[in-house]
C-alpha cells in the first residue's frame, strides 16, 4: 500500500536538493546562455519524470495481488490526485509498449532463425569437438547442437510471451 510518509519523504528529499541547487546558482556567476540551457535541462527532466513515474505508480497498484478492492480504490484515488494523466501521455505509453512487443517479436524470430541455421549449417571441426551422444560412428549430437536448441527454445519462449502479452491487451 502506498503511504503518505513515503510520498512526503520523497518530496522532502526533492525540496532539499532543489534548495541546494538554488544555493549553488546564487553563488555561481553564469551567463544567460548557461542559465537558459540549465533551465531547459531541468524542465526536460521534470517532464520525463512526470510522464514515466505516473505510469509506474499505476502499474504498482495493478500488479499487487494482496490488496483488497477497497485498498486498490483508495490507492488509485490517491494516485489520480497526484498525477495528471491525459490522452496524449496514455497514447505515448501505449505506442511505446506496442513497440517494445514488436521488437521482442523480431528478436525472438531472429533467435529462432539463428538457432535453426546453427543446426542445419555444418560447423567447423573445432566447434564439433564435443559429441555428447553418438548416433553412429561418424555422427551424433554435439555440444553445438545443444547450444543451438537452447537458442531456438529461448526464441520460442520470447515469441510466445510476447503473443500472450499482446493478447492481454
Amino acid at each position: 500500500m502506498i503511504s503518505y510518509s513515503k510520498i512526503e519523504s520523497a518530496s522532502a528529499t526533492a525540496h532539499k536538493k532543489l534548495d541546494e541547487l538554488i544555493d549553488l546558482l546564487d553563488d555561481n556567476r553564469m551567463d544567460q546562455e548557461a542559465r537558459t540551457a540549465l533551465q531547459r535541462r531541468f524542465n526536460d527532466a521534470v517532464e520525463r519524470s512526470n510522464s514515466l513515474d505516473s505510469f509506474k505508480a499505476f502499474r504498482i497498484i495493478s500488479d499487487s495481488d494482496e490488496l483488497s478492492r477497497a485498498d486498490i480504490a483508495d490507492n488509485l484515488e490517491l494516485l489520480l490526485s497526484q498525477h495528471e494523466l491525459d490522452s496524449k501521455m496514455s497514447k505515448r505509453y501505449l505506442v511505446l509498449e506496442n513497440m517494445r512487443l514488436v521488437v521482442q517479436m523480431v528478436i525472438s524470430l531472429t533467435m529462432v532463425g539463428l538457432g535453426f541455421g546453427m543446426i542445419i549449417m555444418p560447423a567447423p571441426p573445432y566447434f564439433e569437438m564435443f559429441t555428447l551422444f553418438y548416433l553412429n560412428a561418424n555422427d551424433g549430437v554435439t555440444l553445438m547442437d545443444v547450444i543451438s536448441l537452447l537458442v531456438v527454445f529461448t526464441g520460442v519462449y520470447l515469441l510466445i510471451s510476447s503473443f500472450i502479452k499482446l493478447g492481454k491487451k
